[in-house]
């Protein structure tokens, strides 16, 4: 622990002045992106770069209908922008990408590199970057080679030289605790938050009629949990009473069919962020889901009405024998932000 009072978001002024170059790679870092420019956070001109054959078109539309001031989407690309000396601010939503973390091992000549928000990822980013001991910036779900590994270890002494040099910022909705904030200084980490200001002052787009509205989990998708006990969760839920299903963009198709079979279940199109789709309830409805980055997200949003989002914890028995202790840990961190 240090002896000084640290006061939060002291360090980031707003507005901020000059220009961003952003590089998203999914829908929620798009949304991201324009809360933190909005926030007054990039400056005043934000240009922003998705990668090309990322479901991001509704997102966009939807974006651009009230994009704020001094923001652009520019056409999507391969590979992000390269961090030049004329850029103010170079800016992404996934240090665990592997096209990030090759461009930040390269020349980045930019004055300050920026990690906007991508959920939970984010908060496992700042635990590896404030670790005492040099850690890999690697997802701990997935099996890491070797080689991914060093690329990893690499990044992270990357980003604690630019931190030591005032050169990080990471911008998050979510909060982290004291100690943490304290740790992050003393490494160099800026850190600032939005509260998805913008997103909560749009008008709402949509409205949905069931009384339950179930997130859906990628989690069996990605081999964490096991297909059986998810899907009969759900069967216990439509046996309750009818439901919408919001699938998650990476859920397993032959899963969605099996879930659109159980009477009573309304499945939605994957469409847009669900922090854009549920921000407003209507009189007795309430959210199911579990573990995830959205349950923080919404709480935020929805205020007052926080108490109808009833997210489930995963029973042991559901995990997989190959998900790591640290993962589960992580992924059920979701339920106490």
């Amino acid at each position: 622990m240090t002896d000084f009072e640290y006061v939060p978001e002291a360090e980031v002024a707003r507005p901020r002045f000059g220009a961003s170059k952003v590089w998203v790679e999914s829908p929620l870092q798009l949304l991201s992106a324009v809360e933190t420019h909005a926030a007054g956070l990039l400056g005043t001109e934000t240009m922003i770069v998705p990668r090309k054959n990322m479901p991001l078109a509704a997102t966009t539309r939807a974006l651009l209908a009230a994009a704020p001031a001094g923001l652009s989407i520019n056409d999507p690309a391969r590979r992000p922008p390269t961090p030049i000396r004329t850029d103010d601010r170079w800016v992404t939503g996934d240090a665990y990408s592997g096209r990030v973390q090759r461009t930040l091992l390269g020349p980045v000549q930019a004055k300050e590199v920026v990690i906007i928000d991508d959920g939970m990822a984010t908060l496992a980013l700042i635990r590896q970057l404030i670790s005492t001991e040099p850690t890999p910036i690697v997802r701990g779900r997935t099996n890491n080679s070797a080689s991914r590994k060093a690329l990893g270890l690499a990044l992270w002494y990357r980003l604690r030289f630019m931190a030591r040099d005032q050169r990080l910022l990471i911008v998050s909705a979510l909060d982290v605790g004291q100690e943490t904030r304290e740790r992050m200084h003393e490494v160099g980490i800026k850190f600032a938050r939005h509260r998805f200001e913008w997103l909560a002052a749009q008008p709402v787009e949509e409205k949905f009629p069931e009384p339950t509205l179930v997130i859906g989990s990628a989690m069996s998708a990605d081999g964490l949990i096991h297909t059986e006990p998810y899907l009969g969760w759900l069967a216990e839920l439509a046996a309750d009473g009818p439901f919408a299903y919001f699938p998650h963009r990476r859920e397993n198709p032959e899963t969605l069919k099996l879930i659109a079979t159980l009477p009573g279940v309304h499945m939605k199109e994957h469409t847009i962020p669900i922090e854009m789709r549920l921000r407003a309830l209507k009189p007795g409805q309430q959210i199911r889901s579990l573990p995830s980055t959205v349950i923080p997200s919404l709480r935020l949003l929805l205020g007052t009405e926080r108490n109808r989002i009833f997210p489930k914890p995963v029973p042991g028995s559901w995990w997989t024998g190959t998900t790591p202790p640290e993962v589960r840990e992580h992924l059920s961190s979701s339920l106490k932000v």
